[in-house]
């Protein structure tokens, strides 16, 4: 894959969501939309690859727009960036059975490193932004592996497209 037509995603999780797990909300809901529409607008400017780093809440609905996309246009690629092996190894089982539904999807699984550590989650990150030109990012202005993600984009001179979002602390 290219960089020049490859973008990544970071987005919080459920827990600093205002709607936490509850999908049908009006206002998840109406994410799920802008993120389509980010998605396409993302397309339409040249992108291709699109990279999930594959945690609950908002990479799931990004994945799953990016899934989507792959079935309405051609030529569309999907990646899940997995930061180790145990990932989802302490999630609820329907978040697990969704994770590895959608890992099964996509058309390239990268797994950063096998075991977890304490940095894993940063090197999947800094993997997904080092091979990205475009990050598109849902946001809450709070601090936690989102900001760092997009400080770090800023940093290696990304295209940012922020979805902003109200988030618990």
């Amino acid at each position: 894959m290219e960089r020049e037509t490859t973008c990544c995603f970071t987005g919080h999780r459920p827990d600093k969501l205002p709607w936490r797990d509850d999908e049908w909300d009006p206002r998840c809901q109406a994410l799920k939309e802008r993120l389509t529409a980010a998605l396409e607008e993302a397309y339409d400017r040249g992108m291709r690859h699109f990279i999930c780093g594959m945690a609950r809440g908002a990479d799931f609905y990004f994945c799953e727009a990016a899934l989507a996309l792959r079935d309405r246009r051609p030529g569309v690629t999907v990646e899940a960036a997995l930061p180790c092996e145990e990932q989802a190894a302490r999630w609820k089982e329907r978040d697990r059975n969704r994770y590895f539904r959608l890992v099964a999807q996509c058309d390239y699984e990268t797994m950063v490193q096998h075991h977890y550590d304490k940095g894993c989650m940063l090197r999947r990150d800094r993997y997904m932004v080092d091979r990205s030109s475009m990050i598109i990012a849902v946001y809450g202005g709070v601090l936690g592996g989102t900001m760092y993600t997009l400080s770090y984009a800023m940093k290696k001179g990304l295209e940012l497209k922020i979805l902003n979002v109200e988030v618990q602390e």
